[in-house]
């Protein structure tokens, strides 16, 4: 319920928006917040933005956190392997457009056995993939398969998509 009119303020060199959220118990169910579930998410929002800051501050109990990574997707795949042994040490990252659709994408590979993939469109986690993962896997087992038949690299055997994916961390 807003308190008053919009009127118009004084000068400032301040900018941003602030957004101040407390639920109303007549229209949601459940009005307490997990304070874990909303910094994970304000973090990846952070993450998938790059130079956006992100102030969370929990008015309960004063916890709080400030979040702002100026290298975006990068920032969010070293987060991602901070517990893990990187093969090489810069994360591989390029962006672009393709028939008017932005995309941008961070990889690096670790000493870990498992695949460690996340998407994401217009800053929603596309948990369950979609044609935009397919394709990503399907362009890169064709790319490192061509590279390494072209080099030699692969005698009497040719990788599978998993045999690629092994140890990947990707935004």
């Amino acid at each position: 319920i807003p308190k008053g009119p919009v009127s118009k303020g004084g000068v400032t060199d301040k900018i941003g928006t602030k957004t101040t959220f407390k639920p109303d118990a007549q229209i949601f169910q459940t009005t307490k917040f997990v304070y874990d579930v909303l910094y994970k998410r304000l973090q990846e929002l952070a993450f998938l933005n790059r130079g956006v800051r992100i102030k969370f501050r929990d008015d309960r109990n004063g916890e709080g956190e400030e979040f702002c990574y100026e290298r975006g997707i990068i920032e969010f795949v070293e987060h991602l392997n901070r517990a893990s042994d990187p093969l090489h040490g810069d994360v591989i990252y390029f962006n672009g457009e393709a028939e008017g659709i932005g995309f941008e994408i961070s990889l690096q590979y670790t000493t870990e056995y498992t695949e460690n993939l996340h998407s994401y469109v217009n800053n929603i986690n596309t948990i369950e993939g979609g044609t935009h993962v397919s394709g990503f896997k399907t362009a890169m087992t064709r790319t490192l398969n061509n590279y390494g038949v072209k080099e030699g690299m692969f005698k009497d055997v040719k990788p599978q998509g998993d045999d690629f994916r092994e140890g990947l961390t990707a935004v």
